[in-house]
């Protein structure tokens, strides 16, 4: 056997190989395949099909009216230290970045003297105990367009005891319902 007869055979494939490529390059120049993908019978969906699958998504928001008479007025007091960097809670304390909450239940919804933003503005009723739940909840999805950069408070007996606190702030407390 020939000492070159392996390089021999090895350049034998490997020149078939590039012979290979080359006429399959130069054929996809001089035929110009369509390479296009689309289907055989187009399907046209009606713009408004689009619009007529919508989620809703309702978030339930637990009661608190029953937890509030054992509520811990000392861990809503922790929980509101939280609060603290842009409230004020006392009686005749100044406004910080948010509102004074002191006397805060039962009060009118964005009625204080402050400079609330339009989406408060816009808003009627009262802070009532349940009113108090669902903006604790989610302060930006009870009033959208707040300036009230704060997630809320997910746990119920964060805010059972937080409510259960602001209602001590006050000269006349709100009775809690059932009393």
């Amino acid at each position: 056997m020939d000492a070159l007869k392996f390089n021999k055979i090895a350049a034998a494939i490997l020149c078939g190989g590039l012979l290979i490529l080359g006429f399959g390059k130069l054929g996809s120049f001089l035929v110009h395949p369509n390479t296009s993908i689309s289907n055989a019978y187009p399907i046209e969906v009606p713009d408004n099909a689009a619009n007529a699958i919508k989620e809703v998504s309702v978030t339930v928001i637990e009661p608190i009216l029953a937890m509030l008479s054992g509520a811990n007025i000392e861990a809503g007091q922790k929980v509101a230290k939280k609060c603290s960097a842009c409230h004020g809670f006392e009686s005749g304390g100044a406004n910080k970045v948010g509102p004074n909450l002191y006397d805060i239940i039962g009060r009118e919804q964005a009625k204080a003297e402050f400079a609330y933003s339009k989406a408060f503005l816009a808003m009627s009723g009262q802070w009532s105990y349940e009113e108090l739940n669902k903006f604790l909840y989610k302060p930006k999805e009870y009033v959208k367009g707040t300036k009230m950069n704060y997630a809320g408070l997910t746990k119920t007996n964060d805010r059972a005891n937080l409510i259960a606190w602001l209602r001590t702030k006050s000269n006349k407390p709100v009775p809690l319902p059932g009393q």
